[in-house]
């Protein structure tokens, strides 16, 4: 089966500035390396967004540099914590739209990866942090996903377009969520992949199957109380691993620095995963 890589919120700063006292370069390089020295015949590396923490311009130049060794190719996206032009300045051939937005869909095999842009701005209200699939991005799904002829189709969106049950987290997702479940559900043979909430999480809403991942960087809480966002935690990093079967999608998530050893049935020691 062809393979598929995920990465998700890898919110890295400038260099020397941390996030709960990590260092978001060090552990996106400790993600990549593993994710891609375990499958280095993938087919794509899927960035889901919130690829910088602050959307500014030397952020995305250390992200260019995390980047520079990988060799497969890489389909970037972003998220709320990014910003268009910013990006677009260090990275000017990643493929837009003509409304402007960092979209694109591509086939591999009996497989459509479609990834868009759900970043609300600009302008960017001070704190906002939900996000939007507008009328000409919500076209573009519904292009993609008319015209697949009969391929599965994987959907990534970096805002979850349903709720959780973490409810700061809820409260800034997608805000017609709705409209685009109904959407993906009209269309189904689909499964949709989101980032966000710096958690792995699974589900199926309206009859959509649905997956988040973790952070390289930082995770998120499963806080189903209070009304806060900002909660984080220094658990291990992860990256997605999505094999492509004839028959739709299979999805693992896999942790990276844990030091868990690796051990045969007949209790043969192997080496350290990284």
């Amino acid at each position: 089966m062809q393979k598929i890589l995920f990465i998700s919120d890898p919110h890295i700063c400038a260099q020397g500035e941390t996030i709960i006292g990590l260092d978001p370069s060090e552990r996106l390089e400790a993600v990549l390396e593993a994710a891609i020295s375990a499958h280095p015949d993938a087919a794509a590396l899927i960035l889901l967004g919130d690829l910088t923490h602050h959307g500014h311009a030397a952020e995305y130049a250390e992200l260019a540099r995390n980047l520079s060794q990988v060799t497969i190719p890489i389909i970037p996206m972003i998220g709320n914590h990014d910003r268009r032009d910013a990006f677009l300045a260090q990275f000017p051939d990643a493929p837009k739209t003509t409304s402007g937005h960092i979209q694109q869909w591509r086939d591999i095999g009996t497989h459509r990866l479609i990834t868009l842009d759900s970043l609300d701005g600009p302008p960017y209200p001070g704190g906002h942090h939900a996000g939007l699939l507008c009328p000409d991005r919500l076209s573009f799904l519904e292009t993609a996903l008319t015209t697949r002829s009969g391929r599965h189709a994987i959907v990534c969106i970096h805002h979850p377009p349903f709720k959780t049950g973490v409810i700061g987290m809820d409260r800034i997702m997608l805000a017609n969520g709705a409209a685009v479940l109904d959407l993906l559900a009209r269309h189904g043979n689909l499964h949709l992949v989101c980032g966000h909430m710096h958690q792995t999480i699974s589900g199926n809403t309206n009859g959509v199957p649905w997956t988040v991942f973790k952070s390289p960087c930082h995770q998120g809480v499963v806080e189903l109380v209070k009304h806060t966002s900002g909660l984080s935690t220094d658990e291990p990093g992860a990256y997605g691993l999505g094999l492509l079967a004839p028959d739709g999608l299979i999805i693992h998530s896999i942790d990276v620095g844990t030091g868990a050893r690796v051990i045969d049935g007949y209790g043969a020691q192997r080496e350290p995963r990284s």
